[in-house]
């Protein structure tokens, strides 16, 4: 059996690297939301390794609340990526600061 620290070391290293990718890449908005996927996912690994070492059901639950609000954020920044590059015809980080309503 797998020890605890494992899964929250693996986790850990999920979000820094999401961390770091968010930190470093700030150009690109695919990517930036990616990042954020990936720390989403680095959060459901650790909900789920106390879920299993301390038997109990309640971080599963959490996890199926977070990958929906994963999925409806995905698919409306997705849909909102769209909308810009048809309008700007660009999906760079720096270009889009001149939205005004």
């Amino acid at each position: 059996m797998i020890p605890l620290t494992h899964y929250l070391i693996v986790g850990a290293a999920l979000f820094s690297l999401s961390l770091a990718g968010i930190v470093i890449n700030r150009k690109n908005l695919i990517i930036l939301l990616m990042c954020i996927e990936l720390m989403l996912l680095a959060v459901n690994m650790n909900f789920i390794a106390f879920a299993s070492f301390l038997d109990n059901i309640a971080g599963e639950v959490f996890v199926f609340f977070i990958l929906t609000v994963a999925a409806a954020e995905a698919a409306i920044g997705l849909a909102i990526l769209m909308v810009l590059y048809r309008n700007r015809h660009t999906i760079n980080v720096e270009d889009l600061d001149l939205l005004k309503g």
